[in-house]
């Protein structure tokens, strides 16, 4: 082996740098495709939110579940560099599939910038997903397992730093992946229309998969490379198959009972098989309780953001948006890895503690768990601000006075005084039994019954501009904003209609003394313009400002005549912006990143450590399984547990965490380590002197016939 000695550098084979960029470039194609995935379903393709979601999902886990298929390939068949190849041009070309599904101009036969033909662009891009999933999945088992592999007996400690440094490529790869590719999706392009560049967007991360498998050839040369040794997956299965058979044949008192039940495998297979397979199940049962840790750790993109859309994104002078606090995790992994190396565990070992793979691994749980009871805290916060919505059985009511005289509003229990152009500052909330008679007067006239089917666990405004004269209106927002986005509407207490533009975005026809439905915007200051009606004279001004908006608030935007003619603006505030601070969830963050950073390289390292040679692949597989088990346990959860409250679940995922935490360190315990090459060299002593014996066993005769 002089020859892969000889090309080291800082100790480290040179090989593993080919790794390290392949790994990179490949992460970078991955996340990026996957960033843009959610909205190319929803605007491109349109979708509902469901079904984007549950496709969404589907292929995430798919590229959890397709590992076992690449550590099969690799185990049994090409070897792991061929199928990391073969299964990288797959993955290159699903790149490329989708972002030619992504193409508008494809079947934009009559050029108005819509396709004509969306079921094409449905079928290619189920057709990329299908094939990047194949890839993704299939060399994710097999690159980590390569990597491990270039390192000599006795590297242990570089080859542990090499996981590290694996896992810093995957971060620092989806990192600049989800800053970079949202950009190039706003850009505009395209030949007879000009639209949301999807095809550069999902481009880019196919050109990277190009030069992560040409940088991955390159190095060919400089490779340790293992054969395949026969079928691996399949010798396993069947050896704990007949194992199981053969203990339940002689289950009875008379046969002696044997040391581990895999013993029982002996009548038909050798020593060496079984004492790989006992390595791998002592692993695999170690894993049983691994995919809680994932249930939590996936819920960044999904729970956590919806948390973030509560919150107020100013902090000191960046404004983040919601789904922008995930890169907190990836900044965060980048920071963390290398303190944790060359710092924290130095320091550690310093003070004389073991600090072995499954303690760390522990720990990191327990990191996890932990940072949902914070979340749970962020939570409770939150909810302190939010507005209260109607439940199932009640109404609220807020009367907006729109006319030019004071009104009065008698409600059941209540009386209601407005001056004009003024609201009740709060929503008031009946129950709809309750809700029996409203009325409206003015001084010196008759009084006017407001006879209106509310409907229940909705929102409604009463306006009101006369005694006689009255509206309701359904709010129609039954919770914040979304995205923390702003819902304005505009109501028209002018005599005929007009439209509005703001920001891009058209409120058509709105119609006398009636509000248009809310639009959303994100926050800024924003401009609109009022589509002159006959009744403004030409000299007054139609632009107008919007106030500064923040984040998840909602207003209502009075436009009335003033004594000259013109147009004026009254604004009112229906929910109020969102207060608690994104900056909130830092700690949230940085515990999960905590965890996930001696959680997840050590697994990785654990893993590859604790396996035979010609099994590692398989491991590897197992270990990526956990991760998609977790992300269906959150499926199940989210969906099974309907609960009132989000900090409940979080305080639930927890506690979950926290058992299973607990089970794990008791199982941890009874793990001893083992060091499978010295095993393995011992059969091989075994098998020398096995072999010696028989040329013997055979010299023997042959000599006495001779003679």
């Amino acid at each position: 082996m002089g020859m892969s000695r000889s090309q080291g550098c800082f100790g480290y084979p040179l090989s593993i740098f080919f790794i390290v960029v392949n790994e990179f470039c490949e992460r970078f194609s991955y996340y990026g495709m996957r960033a843009l995935l959610i909205l190319y379903f929803r605007r491109f393709i349109g979708w509902d939110d469901n079904l984007s979601t549950a496709i969404y999902h589907t292929f995430v886990a798919l590229c959890y579940l397709t590992p076992i298929l690449g550590a099969l390939i690799a185990d049994s068949w090409l070897g792991k560099f061929k199928t990391i190849v073969s299964l990288s041009i797959v993955y290159t070309i699903g790149q490329a599939v989708i972002s030619v599904s992504s193409i508008n101009d494809l079947t934009d036969f009559d050029h108005d910038g819509i396709p004509d033909n969306l079921p094409t662009h449905v079928a290619l891009s189920m057709i990329g997903l299908a094939l990047i999933a194949l890839g993704t999945g299939g060399i994710k088992p097999c690159v980590s397992a390569f990597g491990g592999d270039q390192f000599e007996e006795g590297q242990e400690k570089q080859r542990n730093r090499f996981f590290s440094i694996f896992y810093l490529a995957i971060n620092a790869g989806s990192l600049l992946s989800t800053i970079i590719t949202p950009m190039l999706r706003v850009q505009q392009c395209g030949i007879h229309s000009k639209q949301a560049c999807y095809p550069l967007a999902f481009g880019v991360p196919a050109a990277l998969m190009a030069v992560a498998l040409i940088v991955f050839v390159i190095g060919s040369g400089m490779y340790k490379k293992f054969q395949p040794q026969g079928n691996v997956m399949a010798k396993v299965v069947k050896c704990i198959g007949f194992a199981l058979k053969n203990r339940f044949k002689h289950r009875s008192k008379e046969f002696p009972k044997r040391e581990h039940w895999l013993d029982w495998a002996k009548e038909k297979y050798d020593e060496r098989l079984i004492s790989q397979i006992k390595m791998v199940t002592r692993v695999m049962f170690l894993y049983i309780p691994l995919p809680m840790f994932w249930a939590l750790f996936d819920q960044q993109g999904s729970r956590w953001t919806l948390q973030a859309t509560a919150m107020s994104g100013k902090i000191g002078l960046l404004e983040i948006q919601p789904d922008q606090m995930q890169t907190v995790n990836a900044i965060l992994i980048v920071i963390m890895v290398p303190i944790v190396d060359a710092v924290i565990y130095p320091l550690i070992a310093k003070c004389g503690f073991n600090f072995t793979s499954l303690k760390k691994m522990t720990v990191g749980m327990f990191l996890a768990s932990m940072a949902f009871v914070v979340a749970a805290i962020v939570q409770v916060e939150i909810d302190k601000t939010l507005p209260v919505f109607p439940k199932q059985n009640e109404v609220q009511i807020k009367v907006l006075n729109i006319g030019n005289d004071n009104m009065t509003v008698y409600f059941p229990g209540s009386t209601v005084t407005l001056d004009q152009m003024s609201q009740t500052n709060e929503f008031m909330t009946f129950d709809v039994d309750k809700l029996t008679s409203i009325n409206i007067s003015s001084t010196g006239l008759p009084i006017t019954p407001v006879t209106h089917k509310f409907e229940q666990g909705h929102r409604h405004t009463l306006l009101v501009w006369a005694p006689n004269n009255y509206r309701v209106v359904k709010d129609g927002l039954n919770q914040k904003p979304e995205k923390g986005e702003n819902g304005i509407r505009f109501i028209n207490s002018f005599d005929d209609s007009f439209n509005i533009t703001m920001d891009g975005k058209v409120y058509v026809n709105v119609t006398s003394h009636n509000a248009s439905e809310y639009q959303f915007f994100p926050l800024g200051v924003k401009s609109f313009t009022l589509s002159p009606t006959q009744q403004t004279p030409p000299q007054c001004k139609n632009d107008f400002q919007s106030s500064n908006l923040e984040f998840g608030s909602a207003y209502t935007y009075v436009i009335r005549r003033k004594s000259d003619g013109c147009a004026e603006l009254h604004m009112f505030e229906d929910i109020a912006p969102n207060t608690v601070n994104m900056a909130l969830q830092i700690p949230q963050y940085f515990l999960i990143t905590c965890g996930e950073v001696v959680f997840s390289v050590t697994g990785l390292e654990f893993s590859y450590s604790q396996a035979p040679s010609n099994m590692k692949s398989v491991l590897q597989a197992g270990w990526l399984l956990t991760v998609a088990v977790g992300n269906i346990i959150v499926l199940i959860v989210a969906g099974a547990g309907q609960f009132s409250e989000q900090w409940a679940e979080y305080i639930l995922f927890a506690a979950l965490l926290l058992v299973v935490c607990v089970i794990f360190a008791i199982m941890a315990r009874f793990y001893t380590y083992i060091n499978p090459a010295e095993i393995e060299a011992q059969f091989d002593d075994d098998d020398k002197k096995k072999s010696l014996e028989n040329i013997y066993s055979t010299v023997t005769p042959v000599s006495q016939t001779q003679m």
